[in-house]
């Protein structure tokens, strides 16, 4: 991952949490938490928190997806970074007096604050036109901030030359305190050396006045003793004081660099940074930052934070703007506009308040505000599974932009299409096999693909009515087969035979009726046949035999009625012989059916009943 990378990682976390650092307060900068502790003598600075915590965001280049805390944001796909984006489109050039005294002031002072021309006389100068920057609105009183910073280090920095007097006096005082510890000693040494002498002279010295007098002396040293050890002290103790004030401006001065880099001022970056050369020139340029954010500077550019990392992030963001401008202006112009957004896009996150984004024409701009819109609701359809709708914005964008690359919406409307048509497909074979769970599952999954698919909507009218007309046409199946109404279930057998497919259980009930009709309908033909050959009474017996068998059936019963009309003569003596028979009149019986074989030769009543009454008239043996 690149600076450039990096940064826009830090872009992306601001976008997000832009509320809590649209403005920089007007006072001095405050000492960072891990600063406050610096305070102790001795004691090192604890490590800088980062920006929003001890967890660094994540950003993926690839899917333009941050994660932070656990959550996901698209950089170019969440609320704010919409809003503030489309305000940017809409918004007019930034021509105005204000604003173009505004961008002069800051290009005077970078110049004056430019290597090789940061002399005493010029850091002054500039710190003289930090207030009149601080005035306009567009830089959100970022320049006063910096302003009070550098008057911050000021004040330490005359502390510490306070400190340093106050160290130079205790050191003199010191050197006159030794001088008379050593004076005090050498009259120390001359008196035992005299009082020794007047011994051996014979003199006679009071031995209580030589003990006075050596017991003075003694007291004194100590005295001056003890003096010296508190100077050593206070002095070391000033010494803490000036280095831990150093540290401690130190660290506000970075926090604010640092906190001017998150906000993608980068004209202020270069600012601070170079007046903290000029401030601070005992050549430690280490950020104090915490291990998190140490490491994210690390590995983005393959060397510790220092202040030169970050004024040339600053200078390779501020190039990377003016070359996406550059290129925003290009393929506008060659009617790409996807790719002009997209570069206007990175432009954007990378630093809205860089003067090449603020002079961009509003006509310009407002080109890429159909094209973004379409984009976001694209994005959307997408994730709502709305794929009718995607589908109609990819045509409207291919038309557009003619770089549109449609290949990945394309891609998931058509594999959603996909899987819709292979679950309906499922739901019908499943309903077919009466696997009543098995279809709700697919229609729900091929619902939870595409909701307001369209093929998804017309088969699921289909599958549902399907049902109604089944669990209808069973419940009338029932009503007829109890009303023995065969010849109403035989007219409408296609609609029973498909019903009574997902009903096994009604399954062998149909089978007889459907056999017993195919018999009424057999005798029906062939009684037909012989009535159109003039055979009558022929057709009459066949349609005898089937009433038999089924007497409720009305049509058969119909044209039994009409043969029998038509075939009286021969009906007459069949239903004579009959009658005859029961009374055992067995001769008469035997004449009446020879009578009805005569006229119809192939009748099938005439012949049994002349082969039972023989039986009955010439008994065997």
């Amino acid at each position: 991952m690149n600076a450039r990378t990096t940064f826009r990682l830090f872009a992306a976390s601001l976008l997000a949490f832009a509320p809590a650092l649209a403005q920089v307060p007007d006072a001095p900068a405050a000492a960072p938490a891990g600063g406050a502790s610096a305070a102790q003598p001795g004691a090192a600075p604890k490590a800088q928190a980062t920006p929003f915590g001890q967890e660094v965001p994540v950003f993926d280049p690839g899917t333009e997806v941050l994660s932070f805390n656990g959550k996901n944001w698209n950089v170019t796909n969440n609320r704010v970074f919409q809003a503030r984006f489309e305000k940017f489109l809409n918004a007019p050039e930034d021509t105005s007096k204000d604003a173009t005294e505004y961008r002069l002031i800051l290009d005077k002072i970078l110049v004056l604050l430019a290597p090789g021309n940061a002399t005493q006389q010029n850091v002054d100068a500039a710190f003289k036109w930090l207030p009149f920057a601080g005035r306009y609105d567009i830089d959100a009183r970022l320049c006063n901030s910096l302003a009070d910073a550098v008057y911050s280090v000021w004040q330490a920095q005359r502390n510490q030359s306070r400190l340093t007097t106050a160290n130079d006096s205790l050191a003199y005082a010191r050197k006159q305190m030794e001088w008379d510890m050593e004076q005090e000693a050498k009259e120390k040494g001359l008196s035992k050396t005299a009082t020794t002498g007047g011994k051996k002279a014979g003199a006679a010295a009071p031995a209580q006045s030589n003990a006075v007098g050596a017991t003075s002396s003694d007291i004194r040293i100590a005295a001056l003793t003890k003096r010296i050890a508190e100077m050593d002290l206070l002095t070391k103790g000033n010494g803490v004081k000036r280095e831990l004030s150093e540290l401690q401006t130190k660290v506000e001065f970075q926090a604010m660099m640092v906190q001017f880099l998150m906000q993608r001022r980068f004209q202020h970056v270069l600012m601070a940074t170079r007046f903290y050369r000029a401030l601070f020139t005992d050549g430690d340029t280490k950020l104090n930052l915490g291990k998190d954010a140490a490491d994210l500077f690390a590995k983005s550019t393959g060397m510790p934070p220092t202040v030169s990392v970050i004024d040339s992030m600053a200078n390779e963001m501020i190039r990377d703007i003016r070359e996406s401008a550059r290129s925003f202006d290009y393929l506008l112009e060659k009617g790409e506009m996807q790719g002009a957004t997209m570069r206007l896009q990175e432009a954007f996150v990378t630093g809205e308040f860089m003067p090449e984004l603020r002079l961009l024409a509003r006509e310009k701009k407002r080109k890429c505000l159909d094209f973004a819109q379409k984009s976001y609701q694209l994005i959307s359809a997408i994730d709502v599974r709305d794929y009718d709708r995607a589908e109609k914005i990819v045509g409207e964008m291919k038309s557009v932009a003619k770089d549109f690359d449609d290949s990945k919406p394309s891609q998931a409307i058509n594999a959603a299409r996909l899987k819709v048509h292979s679950l309906i497909m499922k739901a019908k074979d499943a309903v077919l096999n009466n696997d009543k769970a098995g279809g709700e599952k697919a229609l729900t999954e091929a619902g939870e693909t595409w909701p307001n698919n369209k093929e998804l909507l017309v088969a699921m009218d289909d599958l549902f009515n399907k049902g109604d007309v089944v669990q209808k046409a069973l419940l009338e199946f029932d009503q007829l087969l109890s009303q023995k109404n065969y010849r109403q279930i035989w007219g409408d057998k296609v609609r029973f035979i498909a019903a009574v497919a997902v009903n096994p259980d009604r399954k062998p009930t149909l089978e007889k009726v459907m056999k017993d009709m195919e018999t009424i309908e057999g005798s029906l033909m062939r009684a037909e046949e012989m009535a159109r050959q003039g055979n009558h009474a022929g057709a009459w017996e066949s349609l005898e035999k089937a009433w038999a068998q089924f007497p409720d059936d009305g049509k058969l019963n119909q044209q039994r009625a009409d043969m029998t009309t038509r075939a009286s003569d021969f009906v007459k003596i069949i239903r004579n012989a009959e009658e005859l028979e029961k009374k055992e009149q067995f001769g008469s019986g035997l004449a009446h059916y020879l009578k009805a074989q005569k006229l119809y030769p192939a009748s099938d009543f005439a012949r049994d009943g002349v082969a039972r009454l023989v039986k009955q008239v010439l008994p065997e043996g």
